[in-house]
């Protein structure tokens, strides 16, 4: 993986490539490479960099109207030039650009060197390339070549494949990692994400798992991988709401800080035509349940990984308060290995910002599989978890570039409010009290626009601790997730080890790390709780340790070492504030240590791979 673009058409393509490309550099890379015919010969270029490196290193003489471009993500052999994509066959026929991993790459190796193929690479794609060109022999047509090679392949992949001797075409294909492809007038694009494809058009098909779609500059066909009768069909596209700018920095240094000075406005998205006063709940047509059907749901289970686990874990406390019905949240990753029992009175909600992440889009089959009830939460309209679940909600959270998940965080949260507030007032929620949750939500942009002028200050303390090489995170109930929200942040962004403990357990081993070079952020809400987050801090405070104490409740002077705080809210929705001055927290950390913001070390922002 990571990212993946092609292009046919009458424009030059390599300046197409290079900028779809730059504009899937926020998705985590470390090697980058195109593909084009020029002369009627593949001409390739790589490099174990950036895609401005890749820009250096394309010859302003080449000029073609076909080709195809990768930033990989290394899966399978160090990140260097040999192994970047595209990877090609030995006669330099075939070029293959792949996202995913194929799981019995070794066999497939094995058996072409023992054909006498020469392998070049570690990769597993470099096996698809030699497959394909042994299968197109005079007279295949190109996509049966790929058909028959995919149907010999286990694992997942999004692939474009250019052919020398069928230089008028592509051939596409997709399982479990997104291919979606672009419509223009005499021309084609196919990547793997729409941020590659909107500056050109805004009509595209999404291709379905288990496809293949060949594509000209005029046409294109999408069948079944098993379709036996040729031709295939044309699916119909759809029109994307996005707009080029959406992807730009604008007057943002980097993607993270832009994004998170959008929640405001993207909470305001989330929310409107979401909240009924009359009624004092919230109206969710996406999910297709009716009142007598969200009465049946007796439990109700968020899935999925990372930041959406963590907003899955808010959101089945929200649930459980305000629906009084027993929720829980699991690591999507973990779910389909252990044999779940299913049962069919629970809700099940599948989160993911990409719509794409594979451990959940895998639950969310095996669920389907054993007939639960699954719904989608997802930022990306067509993706193959909102595809898969058929229904759900949709966060409108905007693009999000970065890889640190800010805004669809917060809007994941915000639609989880809404969800346990329809849930509540089927059942035992009285009016008043929904009255109350309403009027909070609506209040809620207003005050994300106060945190986020609080900035300043929050910076302040991150130069403080900045040198610090271990923090703990630390809450209680409403506060544990956002703690544990906090400590991924800090990890991902900054490096700084950071590890996240409920308040009560601090005294069951942790209290043994704490001394005067591990500073603890207690996450401390205005709530019947406070007294025991107070008792917490001044447990840290006794062993010497230093306390950034994050609230909303008014704290005796001197308690903590630093304090950050958010208006009072509903206590429900403080969770929702509480969770952005530990973005700022951990942004500005970074900052003061040199990161590379918008592209933390090691990680993607779409993990199609498990």
């Amino acid at each position: 993986m990571c990212g993946i673009v092609g292009y046919i058409g009458r424009r030059d393509a390599v300046p197409v490539l290079l900028e779809g490309l730059r504009s899937l550099e926020y998705r985590g890379y470390d090697s980058a490479g195109l593909a084009v015919i020029y002369r009627n010969r593949l001409q390739v270029t790589k490099t174990a960099g950036r895609v401005q490196d890749l820009r250096d290193r394309v010859s302003e003489r080449t000029k073609a109207t076909v080709g195809i471009g990768h930033t990989r993500w290394a899966t399978h052999g160090e990140p260097n030039d040999i192994n970047a994509h595209p990877h090609t066959d030995a006669e330099g026929r075939i070029a293959v650009v792949h996202n995913g991993i194929i799981e019995n790459a070794e066999q497939l190796r094995d058996a072409l060197t023992g054909r006498g193929v020469k392998l070049a690479s570690d990769t597993d794609t470099e096996a698809l390339a030699h497959m394909i060109a042994a299968e197109a022999t005079e007279g295949t047509p190109l996509e049966d070549a790929v058909r028959r090679t995919l149907r010999r392949v286990d694992g997942t992949y999004g692939l474009v494949v250019l052919d020398t001797q069928n230089p008028n075409e592509l051939v596409v294909a997709r399982n479990g990692s997104p291919i979606v492809l672009g419509i223009g007038e005499s021309e084609m694009f196919v990547a793997s994400d729409v941020a590659a494809l909107v500056r050109y058009t805004k009509q595209v098909v999404y291709l379905d798992d288990a496809e293949v779609a060949t594509v000209h500059a005029a046409d294109y066909t999408t069948a079944s991988l098993d379709e036996r009768e040729p031709g295939g069909a044309r699916k119909t596209p759809t029109t994307v709401e996005a707009e080029a700018g959406d992807y730009e920095l604008g007057s943002f240094e980097n993607y993270m800080r832009k994004e998170i000075y959008e929640q405001p406005e993207a909470l305001r998205r989330a929310l409107r035509g979401r909240l009924d006063e009359r009624f004092a709940t919230a109206k969710l047509g996406g999910i297709d349940l009716d009142a007598r059907q969200l009465r049946s749901i007796r439990q109700v289970k968020f899935l999925g990984c990372g930041s959406a686990y963590y907003a899955g874990q808010m959101g089945a406390v929200l649930t459980e308060e305000l629906a009084r019905i027993p929720s829980d949240a699991e690591p999507a990753s973990e779910f389909r290995y252990r044999n779940p029992v299913v049962d069919p009175d629970t809700l099940y909600v599948a989160v993911s910002q990409s719509g794409e992440t594979l451990d959940t889009l895998m639950a969310v089959q095996e669920l389907r599989r054993k007939g639960g009830q699954v719904i989608g939460a997802v930022n990306v309209v067509g993706s193959a978890i909102g595809r898969e679940c058929g229904h759900g909600v949709f966060l409108h959270a905007g693009p999000e570039i970065a890889v640190c998940s800010t805004k669809a965080l917060t809007n994941m949260a915000a639609s989880f409010a809404l969800l346990a507030l329809l849930l509540g007032r089927v059942r035992d929620l009285s009016a008043a009290s929904g009255q109350r949750i309403v009027a909070g939500m609506r209040a809620l942009p207003g005050q994300l626009d106060e945190v986020l002028a609080a900035e300043e200050e929050i910076t302040e303390v991150a130069r403080r601790f900045a040198g610090a090489e271990h923090m703990f995170f630390i809450g209680r109930v409403r506060g544990w997730p956002v703690a544990r929200e906090g400590a991924q942040k800090l990890k991902e962004v900054s490096y700084v080890h950071a590890e996240a403990y409920q308040a009560a357990e601090l005294k069951h081993g942790p209290l043994a790390l704490i001394d005067s070079s591990m500073p603890s952020v207690v996450v401390v809400p205005a709530d019947d709780l406070q007294s025991k987050n107070i008792s917490t801090i001044e447990q840290i405070k006794a062993r010497g340790g230093p306390v950034i104490a994050v609230t909303s409740a008014d704290l005796p002077t001197g308690l903590a070492d630093a304090v950050i705080r958010v208006p009072r809210a509903e206590p429900e929705l403080e969770p929702l504030l509480l969770n952005v001055p530990l973005q700022l927290l951990a942004y500005h950390v970074a900052v003061k240590l040199g990161r590379d913001i918008d592209k933390p070390r090691n990680l993607a922002k779409s993990v199609t791979v498990e």
